[in-house]
């Protein structure tokens, strides 16, 4: 049996814990700051441009969200979903925002989010008619870049049972194609 003669004090021991906490909270900020370089990193074209991406309820807001904040990734790509035509007054006879009622709160307060949309006839449509578009994503100027959808068809649709979105997913990782 060997006897390791050590001596042992308060500031010795307060010193070593010290000196562990930290690599320990370092190491988890190096997988912490791993994960987030991973995610934001992970470019995926495993969906090509011309396959239409249909937006759902539950995914709408989320990649409104994205698209905004990454609009080069997603130029060229085509979407397809509902809303309702939503206009502001800063807005010309080509344009509307095709809107949906994002639930912000758990009273369902609602806020009125969207694509601005470009179509040569958006005049005939009047203000909270609900449409379902199809259209190619570019990018475009309206108070600084925009992502703004070149719509290639639309008709008219009745009000759905669920006119409702939901807000982003803070778990979402944001790809050059949509879905």
């Amino acid at each position: 049996m060997f006897i390791y003669p050590i001596k042992l004090n308060g500031s010795m021991i307060f010193k070593v814990l010290m000196i562990v906490i930290v690599i320990v909270v370092l190491v988890i900020c190096g997988f912490a700051a791993f994960g987030v370089w991973r995610a934001t990193g992970m470019v995926s074209d495993d969906i090509p441009s011309s396959e239409v991406q249909v937006l759902t309820n539950q995914n709408y807001a989320t990649i409104l969200d994205t698209v905004h904040n990454n609009i080069d990734a997603y130029v060229g790509q085509r979407i397809k979903f509902s809303g309702f035509v939503y206009r502001v007054y800063d807005l010309n006879n080509e344009q509307f925002v095709l809107g949906r009622n994002m639930i912000i709160s758990s009273d369902f307060q609602t806020v009125v989010v969207g694509f601005l949309c470009h179509y040569k006839d958006a005049i005939s449509y009047a203000d909270q008619t609900w449409v379902e578009v199809e259209g190619t994503i570019t990018k475009g100027d309206y108070h600084g870049d925009m992502p703004i959808l070149e719509i290639t068809s639309i008709q008219k649709i009745e009000k759905p049972n669920d006119e409702y979105v939901y807000p982003p997913d803070e778990n979402y990782i944001p790809t050059s194609s949509i879905l």
